[in-house]
């Protein structure tokens, strides 16, 4: 084959001339690409990829209406959950969140009046082999204590429709007159301890007393007994405590790279704080508070202690003023449904009305973000379903899934 000779740059000639000349260059680039000349690559270049679409955004959907009260969830590894309710029950959901056993068999008795009731839930870590499930509650008085409650936690082992064998594995003590800040968020750590957050019970001082379990975080074995790795707080010290001067530590979870245990509390008005629940550490209650008493007017002037923490007790990593949102529980995100939200911390609020972002470097929170204020729902507990939405429980009695 006898390749063309390459046509001359364009010159000035007439619109015939030119359009032979255009022709003419295109008839030499398929010619000089059969005989090797020319960029053949470009001749059949594919062209470039559509850029890829947006991700959607999240949808809320309603699971189930009709709870009465609910407090926490626990999925089961089959994916039915299992659902406190405030006045005592446990109630057992299906895959698709509709309720199929309104009350299990085998609970503890609960004082439901102020903020008492049937609290948090947590499945033994070795639950396919150890099916414990674990209650937080608010523990009656009898006796001498009559008219007294207190935090408990007992475990029993699941039978497939209700809990056998159950056995309290801790109490708070003292038992104490009164309806609120019974904390209560139950965690297992990397070792298969158990965390458990304690209210101070509305009582202010007995937080910064270590003979008390009020306004405490304790960590106890699987089977009420206390490690020995514990900090060593005098022998004085009330077995089993971990950390003090907590207020109403009603939110925690173990954070999924360091195994640290961050906690959300209750300030009075305003003061609200996320901290990492370390050994031994005082955060500061009733002595310091970026909050202010109950009654005074608001602002910098009526924080408690005048608001720092730092030196002498452990400085929140967030705190909210001047309005208190009522931090109930926590989560991190790990799932691969919302990858913008990896390593993510997740929060529901009471008085808040919302489901808060906090975005995170490493152990400072950087952002802050109030999702869903205008449901004007009070988000009880959130947790990360195996797919990687998040399912909520909020007052009003609604599971409500958050997917895309």
């Amino acid at each position: 084959m006898k390749c063309p000779p390459k046509p001359e740059a364009a010159g000035t000639g007439a619109g015939l001339a030119s359009a032979w000349q255009g022709f003419a260059v295109v008839l030499f680039g398929l010619a000089g690409a059969a005989c090797g000349g020319g960029d053949s690559q470009a001749a059949v270049a594919a062209p470039a990829p559509a850029p890829a679409p947006p991700p959607a955004e999240p949808r809320l959907s309603t699971l189930n209406a009709g709870l009465a009260s609910p407090w926490a969830l626990a999925l089961l590894p089959d994916g039915r959950m299992l659902v406190t309710l405030k006045a005592g029950r446990l109630a057992l959901l299906g895959t698709d969140g509709k309720t199929q056993i309104a009350s299990l068999d085998g609970l503890p008795a609960v004082d439901a009046s102020g903020q008492g009731g049937l609290l948090d839930i947590a499945l033994d870590p070795d639950f396919a082999s150890a099916p414990w499930v674990y209650l937080a509650y608010s523990e009656p008085g009898s006796g001498a204590q009559a008219g007294r409650s207190g935090t408990a936690v007992a475990r029993g082992r699941w039978t497939g429709s209700g809990l056998t064998g159950l056995t309290v594995i801790f109490r708070q003590a003292p038992k104490v007159t009164g309806g609120g800040h019974y904390g209560s968020r139950l965690v297992f750590g990397r070792d298969k301890s158990l965390f458990v957050t304690l209210g101070e019970r509305q009582q202010g001082s007995p937080a910064q007393d270590l003979a008390s379990y009020l306004g405490k975080v304790v960590r106890i074995q699987r089977d009420g007994s206390v490690p020995t790795d514990n900090p060593n707080l005098g022998a004085s010290a009330a077995p089993g405590l971990w950390s003090y001067g907590h207020r109403n530590p009603q939110g925690a979870a173990l954070h999924p790279v360091t195994g640290e245990l961050w906690v959300s509390e209750h300030g009075p008005q305003g003061g609200d704080e996320v901290n990492i629940a370390r050994a031994g550490a005082n955060y500061g209650w009733p002595l310091r508070s970026y909050g202010c008493e109950y009654g005074s007017p608001v602002g910098d002037a009526c924080r408690i202690g005048g608001g720092v923490h730092a030196p002498a007790f452990v400085e929140p990593l967030s705190f909210w003023v001047p309005i208190s949102i009522a931090p109930s529980n926590l989560a991190f995100y790990t799932g691969a449904m919302f990858p913008e939200w990896q390593g993510q911390l997740f929060m529901g609020a009471l008085a808040g009305q919302a489901l808060w972002r906090l975005q995170l470097s490493g152990n400072t929170v950087v952002g802050r973000e109030a999702m869903f204020a205008s449901l004007g729902e009070r988000i009880r507990d959130v947790r990360q379903a195996p797919d990687g939405a998040l399912v909520r429980l909020s007052d009003s009695g609604k599971l409500l899934r958050l997917s895309r």
